[in-house]
Parts: structure tokens; C-alpha cells; sequence
């Protein structure tokens, strides 16, 4: 990086130290924030890079990572996740290694751990707005800042793009969104499915609970004061199902079983544990400490198909009900409102099976809904995993996102695919963007159900 940028750095720095706030607000709600310290950057990122680090003042760890040829940019990062533990460090070097595409193509990045560990959106958004704040403060003030939400982040990145505007910041806070393999449905629409597999798990292997264990309502993932561990759970899918074996190795039973549930569920056999750990654990977390003990999901009304005997299991699964209250809070903190004021671009693997392309299409209703639907454009891949699609696939996006911003082209999934290849010679190859893919309505992929 030049000389005239890190004086440049220095000055922002000075000005914060005299109590200068960059955003022209001076002291607000968030409050004074401590400058972020050298720190050592991860080796995916480039030698010539900087990075500094730092822990705010609601407890978030956080990276950022410069450049030495910045082009004036900012990415601002929203991890997946969410995680269950306590923040720490780590995890924002994870974030950072992931991402290192973003500075090698010249962005400078920051992403934070938030400050706690669950499924806490407004909290997660307030944190990355923080960390936006302390680079504008410390750092530099970027040209254009671009919010990047990924997986269950790109729910944050949406609550965050709503939550903070010119009109509720005084000045445009996020210029762009950028959201990647996204959980866009809110949490009271994307998690159906994960009770649905509770229950036809339940009636198809009886272990979680077993007979022997306090019955519970299945809706509530565990009991408040419970010590399942994952190895437990993990113990029991490898008792019943065989998911510790590869397909060869299971018994005929535990195939079938496995089979029944991938068909019924629609999601592959590599998929169930993943999903069974949120339904249990997660749900647990949102339940116990989000939703004052009561459960925001419920599968009134849904028809399984796909096994054997559709009757049978539809006259055999457990039946729960929503809780009003539950889901009018759960639906606050987390669900989108599409009312984003700034341009949105998104991709998705079209197998992704973590965070189904259904939810892009629910999102796209929301957005409209919103008055927001000439802000959003969405594109798909067909290669890729739920975590990373590959390394050209991202800067081809930001360069089709800031083209959007700055020149107002706005684009489209054919644009995008075309530019794509012309990207391969600097990050590897990757592209595979399907620009005549459109996702189905998510009722198509997840039953309707009887809502409060």
C-alpha cells in the first residue's frame, strides 16, 4: 500500500482520536470504539496485504485485512453459521481465509465474530454495523461499502440493509448488498423443514428421545437443561441410520430408513446429520433463549410424501403447533421485510443442500413485497458447495454489483455469466453461472403447513 494511503489512514485515525465521528454524527448509539491493533493476517491472504484486529464493545472479535493496492472498496462480511460458542478469535481468521479472493482482488475486507454465540440476528446486523463504523473511525473511509451476508449471514446482511439506511444513519451506510448461498427465508419460513425431520426421524427410529427418556415436544429441539452432545446425537443417526458408514457398509434397514428421510425431506443422505444437529441443537437455542420457552415451528397440516407408505407415516408423525407469540418474535428478529433500499445481487448453487434455491424465490416475493424488487437480481451456478462456489465466481459479482452502483448498469443473470470467464486468467477457473435457471416456489420443496 502507498505512502499517501497509510497518511491517509493515519489522518482518519488522528481525527477519531479527537472525537471526530466519520460518519458526521459525532457520539451515538453505539458509542466509542477502541482502534483495532496490527495483527498477523491468515497465509491465504496476500503477503503485501495488512490486517488488524480487535474486540468491540459488545464482545465481537473482528479482522480486517488491507490490500497494498486497495482500490478504495469495502467488503463488509456477515458469517454463516451461526455458531453455538462463545466468540472467539478464531473464527474471524476462518472467515478471512475463506474469503481471501475478496483481497486479492483489491477489496479491503473486515468481518466480525459477533458478540455471541445462537441464532441472534438484530444482534448479529448491530455488530456488523459496528465494525463498520470502527473502519470508517480508525481505518479509512471507503469509496463504496459492499455488505456481504453468507449462508444464515445473508439473513443479517438483510436485516442490517433494512435496519440501517440514510434515513435511520443520516448518511448511506451500505452501498451494495451481496448475499451467497443465502438462508433468505426468514426463521420462521427456512426451518420447516428441520422440525419435519425431527419427526419423520422420530417415527422412523424412535431414539431422539427413546422410550426409555422424558418425553419432550420435538418442536423444542431439546429440553432447556438437557446434556445432549453432538457425539451423542451423533451415536444415535449411527445406531439407527448408519450415517457413520458409507451406504455400502448400512444395514438394509438402515438404508431404507435413510432413503425414507432423503426422499421425504428431499434433502441428500450426506445432508440429514447437518440438518438433524440444527433441528435439535439450534432449535434448542431459539426456544430457550429467544423465544421465551415457546416454540416458533409447527407442521399442522403437512402431507409427507415420498415413503413407502405415505399414509402410515402422515397417521404416525408427531403434530405441533406454532406458538402465535413465539413466531410474532422470531419473525421480528429474523425474517426479511424486503425493504432494502440499496441494490442486491445473489448467487446460489442450484444443488446446494444446505440452504435450498427455494428460499431465493420466497426472498424475490419478499423483496417485491417490499417495494424492492427492481433493487434485487439473482443469479445461480451449477457447480459449487453450500460453503464456497469458487474463487472467480465472487469478484465477478462485486465488479456487476459496483457497475450497478456507480454507473447504473444494472444486471442481469446473462451479463453476469458473460463476464465471468474474462476473470479465470487472475483467480482460477469456476464460473458456472446458469442465467436461465429460476427456482421454484419454496412450498414445492418444503410442505405447506398451517401457520399461526
Amino acid at each position: 500500500m502507498g505512502a499517501r494511503h497509510w497518511k491517509g489512514l493515519l489522518a482518519a485515525a488522528a481525527l477519531a482520536a479527537a472525537g471526530c465521528n466519520s460518519d458526521g454524527h459525532g457520539d451515538d448509539a453505539f458509542g466509542r470504539e477502541a482502534a483495532p491493533v496490527a495483527a498477523s493476517c491468515p497465509e491465504a491472504v496476500p503477503t503485501t496485504a495488512r490486517c488488524l484486529s480487535g474486540r468491540d464493545s459488545a464482545g465481537a472479535y473482528y479482522l480486517i485485512a488491507l490490500p497494498a493496492q486497495w482500490n478504495g472498496h469495502l467488503v463488509l462480511h456477515a458469517h454463516g453459521g451461526p455458531s453455538l460458542e462463545a466468540p472467539t478469535p478464531e473464527r474471524a481468521v476462518e472467515d478471512l481465509t475463506r474469503w481471501a479472493v475478496m483481497v486479492k482482488a483489491g477489496y479491503a475486507w473486515a468481518g466480525s465474530t459477533f458478540r455471541q454465540g445462537g441464532v441472534e440476528v438484530r444482534d448479529a446486523a448491530e455488530d456488523t454495523e459496528r465494525l463498520r463504523r470502527i473502519f470508517r473511525e480508525h481505518v479509512a473511509q471507503p469509496q463504496r461499502t459492499v455488505l456481504h451476508g453468507q449462508s444464515w449471514g445473508a439473513g443479517v446482511a438483510a436485516k442490517a440493509a433494512e435496519t440501517y439506511t440514510a434515513a435511520s444513519v443520516g448518511s448511506t451506510p451500505y452501498d451494495a448488498v451481496l448475499l451467497t448461498s443465502g438462508v433468505l427465508a426468514g426463521g420462521t419460513r427456512s426451518y420447516d423443514f428441520r422440525l419435519d425431520l425431527r419427526v419423520v426421524y422420530q417415527y422412523l427410529c424412535n431414539n431422539h428421545p427413546r422410550p426409555t427418556e422424558p418425553a419432550y415436544p420435538l418442536n423444542i429441539g431439546l429440553p432447556a437443561d438437557s446434556t445432549m452432545t453432538q457425539a451423542d446425537l451423533n451415536a444415535r443417526t449411527a445406531e439407527c441410520l448408519g450415517l457413520d458408514k458409507p451406504a455400502a457398509q448400512r444395514t438394509p434397514e438402515q438404508q431404507r430408513k435413510v432413503q425414507t428421510i432423503a426422499s421425504v425431506i428431499r434433502i441428500p443422505a450426506s445432508a440429514i446429520q447437518s440438518h438433524l444437529n440444527w433441528g435439535t441443537f439450534h432449535f434448542r437455542d431459539v426456544v430457550s433463549l429467544r423465544t421465551g420457552g415457546a416454540s416458533p415451528f409447527g407442521n399442522t397440516g403437512v402431507q409427507y410424501t415420498g415413503s413407502e407408505d405415505d399414509a402410515a407415516l402422515n397417521a404416525g408423525v408427531l403434530r405441533y403447533r406454532a406458538d402465535p407469540q413465539a413466531v410474532t418474535r422470531f419473525a421480528e428478529d429474523t425474517d426479511p421485510t424486503g425493504r432494502i433500499p440499496v441494490p442486491v445481487l445473489s448467487t446460489k448453487w442450484i444443488d446446494d443442500p444446505t440452504a435450498f434455491v427455494e428460499l431465493d424465490a420466497y426472498f424475490a416475493q419478499v423483496m417485491a413485497q417490499g417495494g424492492s424488487a427492481d433493487r434485487l437480481v439473482q443469479t445461480f451456478t451449477t457447480r459449487g458447495t453450500h460453503s464456497y462456489i469458487s474463487d472467480p465466481t465472487y469478484p465477478t459479482l462485486m465488479n456487476a454489483l459496483l457497475a450497478w452502483v456507480e454507473q447504473g448498469s444494472k444486471p442481469t443473470p446473462a451479463s453476469v455469466a458473460q463476464q465471468c470467464p474474462a476473470l479465470e486468467a487472475t483467480f482460477g477457473a469456476g464460473c458456472s453461472f446458469a442465467p436461465d435457471y429460476r427456482p421454484a416456489a419454496l412450498d414445492t420443496r418444503v410442505p405447506p403447513r398451517t401457520r399461526p
